[in-house]
Formats: C-alpha cells, sequence, structure tokens
C-alpha cells in the first residue's frame, strides 16, 4: 500500500505547518477528508482554535468547531504524519531582503520529528532555489535523513486572497511540483481532493516557484503604474477614477486602481525576485522601479491631506484627523505590513496624530504591530479632516450625514483614498475632497 492509500484510509495522516491566513484554511479542507494534524507554534492561537474560534476570518468560527483537524502546538505530534503542507510566512526585512528565518524555523521543527517515506511540500513564497538549496538541507541536518532517499520534497505556492469569499482554496487552480515524477504524482492526487478546480503539474520545483512569486509582481506593477497615473493626472487636475471609466470601455484596457499596496504577498514578493536577481548579477529595474511607487504612496497621502487642511484654512499642527482603516486590505482583519501606517508616521512629522478607527481589524495585532491603539466610533468627534484609507464594506454604508456631524466648525476635509464615496454628492455639500 503506498503512502496515497494510507492517507485516505486513514492509517497515516497529513500535517499543516503553520496556522495563518494560509495554512488554517487548507487544514480544515483536508481534515474533511484525511486525518490532519494542525500545528502552530504560537499556543494562544491554538488555544483559540481550540476553543471554536476562527480570528483570521477565513473559514469562520463554525468550521474550526467542527474540523476533525486536531490542532496542536507540540511539535512532537507531526511525527504522527508522512504528508507534510509548509505554510509559513516569508517576509522581509527592514532593508527589503528576505527573510527566511520563519521557513527556516519550520524546517528544523519539522526535520526534528521527520519519519521515513514522507512527503513535505512547501507552500510559502520564496524566490526560486529556496525549497531545494535552504528547505531540503535542513530537512537533511534536523532529520538525519537523505534526500530522495528517505524523504521527498515538492512545492505548491498558497494563491490564498484573504478576504475573498467567492475565490477560496477549493475553487482556485493549484500549482504543484514535486522533486520527481513520483512525488509529483502524489502530491497532485492529495490536493484533487480537496482543490475542485483541478491542479497544474508544473514541470519543476523552481518553475512553481518562480510562477508565484511573478503573480504578484505582476499586480506591484500594474499597481504602480495606476499610483503614478493618479500622481500626474492630480497635478493637471483631471479625477484619475473618470480616466479610468473611460479608458475602461476599451476591450482589451486592464483593470487595476490606484491605492495603497502592503500585506504579506503584493507589498513583499517582488522583494524576493529581485533579491535573488541580484545574486545573478542582475538589478531589477521594471520591478523596483514600482516599489518605489507602491512604498511612497502613504507618505504621498498624508502630504495631500497637509494641503488640503491647509486649503481649508485649517491649523496642520495638532489637527484632529481620523483614519478609517488600519488593515492592508479592505474587509480582511489582517494589518500586517499596512502601507496606511506610513501615513500615520508621515503626518506624526507635522505635527498631527491621527486617530484611527477600524472594527474589522484585531486592536491587539495593531497595538503590537505599531504601537497604536484603535480608537472607538464615539471617540471621532470635532474633527478637521477624514481619511478614508481602507475601502471596507461597513464605510462604504456610512451616509455623508454621518460623517458630517463628526466634523468641527468650518471647512470639511475628506480623504478618498481608494475612491468609495460619490464625488460630487460631497462637493455639492461643500466638503474639499480629494482621491487618489
Amino acid at each position: 500500500m503506498g503512502l496515497y492509500e494510507e492517507l485516505v484510509s486513514g492509517q497515516t495522516c497529513a500535517s499543516v505547518i503553520g496556522l495563518g491566513y494560509v495554512g488554517l484554511p487548507i487544514a480544515i479542507s483536508l481534515a474533511r477528508t484525511l486525518s490532519v494534524v494542525g500545528y502552530d507554534l504560537n499556543a494562544s492561537k491554538i488555544s483559540r482554535y481550540c476553543s471554536g474560534q476562527d480570528p483570521t476570518h477565513e473559514v469562520g468560527d463554525a468550521a474550526v468547531a467542527e474540523t476533525t483537524a486536531q490542532f496542536t502546538s507540540d511539535a512532537t505530534q507531526l511525527q504522527r504524519a508522512r504528508f507534510h503542507i509548509v505554510a509559513v510566512p516569508t517576509p522581509v526585512r527592514i532593508d527589503h531582503t528576505p527573510d527566511l528565518s520563519p521557513l527556516e524555523g519550520a524546517c528544523r521543527t519539522l526535520g526534528a520529528n521527520l519519519t521515513r517515506g514522507s512527503i513535505v511540500v512547501f507552500e510559502s513564497t520564496v524566490y526560486p532555489g529556496v525549497t531545494e538549496e535552504v528547505c531540503a538541507p535542513l530537512l537533511e541536518q534536523y532529520s538525519g535523513l537523505k534526500l530522495g532517499v528517505d524523504f521527498k520534497i515538492g512545492y505548491s505556492p498558497e494563491r490564498i486572497n484573504p478576504g475573498d469569499k467567492q475565490r477560496r482554496l477549493e475553487t482556485i487552480t493549484k500549482i504543484v511540483s514535486g522533486m520527481d515524477a513520483e512525488s509529483l504524482e502524489l502530491i497532485a492526487r492529495v490536493y484533487e481532493l480537496v482543490v475542485r478546480a483541478g491542479v497544474y503539474r508544473a514541470p519543476s520545483i523552481k518553475v512553481a516557484e518562480a510562477a508565484k512569486v511573478i503573480e504578484n509582481c505582476q499586480r506591484d506593477v500594474n499597481i504602480a503604474f495606476m499610483n503614478e497615473l493618479s500622481i500626474i493626472f492630480n497635478k493637471l487636475g483631471i479625477d484619475t477614477q473618470e480616466v479610468l471609466a473611460a479608458a475602461g470601455t476599451k476591450w482589451n484596457f486592464l483593470r487595476f486602481y490606484p491605492g495603497f499596496v502592503g500585506g504579506h504577498c503584493i507589498g513583499v514578493d517582488p522583494y524576493y525576485l529581485t533579491y535573488k536577481a541580484e545574486s545573478v548579477g542582475y538589478h531589477s529595474q521594471v520591478i523596483l522601479a514600482g516599489r518605489r511607487i507602491n512604498d511612497g504612496m502613504g507618505k504621498y497621502v498624508a502630504e495631500n491631506c497637509v494641503k488640503m487642511l491647509i486649503r481649508a484654512n485649517k491649523q496642520v499642527k495638532c489637527a484632529r484627523v481620523a483614519i478609517l482603516g488600519a488593515t492592508f486590505k479592505e474587509n480582511c482583519p489582517d494589518a500586517r505590513n499596512s502601507k496606511v501606517f506610513d501615513a500615520v508616521e508621515e503626518l506624526r512629522e507635522y505635527g498631527v496624530e491621527p486617530m484611527i478607527y477600524d472594527p474589522i481589524a484585531d486592536p491587539q495585532e495593531v497595538e503590537r504591530l505599531y504601537g497604536v491603539k484603535l480608537v472607538e466610533l464615539k471617540d471621532l468627534t470635532n474633527l478637521d479632516a477624514i481619511i478614508i484609507a481602507t475601502a471596507h464594506e461597513v464605510f462604504k454604508a456610512i451616509a455623508r450625514e454621518e460623517f458630517e456631524k463628526r466634523y468641527a466648525q468650518g471647512v470639511k476635509t475628506i480623504i478618498d483614498v481608494k475612491g468609495i464615496l460619490n464625488r460630487q454628492e460631497y462637493e455639492n455639500a461643500g466638503f474639499i475632497y480629494w482621491r487618489l
């Protein structure tokens, strides 16, 4: 009996290492068919999962409460599994170089508990070569086992879109790869148990790694182009949203929009590719140019908020500015690498300490990451300006009258970063309105 048959019959189990926005949905989905151990070194997170809570909002409390997956922070439980999926974060350091320490730590932990005959599949976004050149040697070192003889590896890049309730793990084509034909086929068959959209068998691990990293590079460059257009059109006194609506009537016009680019994917992954490119003697031009533009948008929005305050005859220093939204994208509680806080830092340079309101974000995570305490809606009074930084549905539902009553006397300024409001309505009501 092969490993696949043992998994399906319950004679052995699968493990998911790293139970965040990527790992948790995988563990929940696999557990509908297989026996699953879900491991994370964060004991408090495991405690929340065991009590039926889903702080990621990706699968919901009911799914977590009802799953047969066994959540644990005890790494020795990994010894029960022979099919392992590693889904830990791959951030960048302050100098924008890859930080592989979470991935390396996961390899050490798994290696110490790896058994013969296992398959290890990595889902973390990396530059081409990491799986075979970094992860495999660590697994060998800490397990004492030999790659290709005692265990095999593969790579299947995650395509989770946090906050998206339509495009889920099951409905997105899954790229899979293995170190040889045998491992590729086994990995593909396991993922086919849960991915209804089917799997794409990549010819090599490096191809699968490269495919993942360029997905987000492409989006990053296209959004950077929109952000640059926004800067140009604002100088020309043209509304960018109106330009995009007009251009969008052409059948092949790509629908991208200006905005903040943060999070743990689009704002990070391009640096993995450019880092690898540098190692082989090529300095990226287009990708890094896009990164510079997108990384500067927080400062740009803050500067324009200051200009609008001056235009409204408001004193900038100590102005009461509210920022609506702390997360890196709409309708998602994840605040990692949120560019909203770049705007916060720039406003502080002008003597403004903004109040941040976000009913979607995790207040503890925001305070831990940025040292900022979120305020409640009732605290937003006597305002000089409002910045709508994130396009949460709850913000779209706020009526103009609700905004109006939160301002102090004088001209009201509103910065609508993603353009979720009706510009004409607000200008007709006397607001100074600005958007990307």
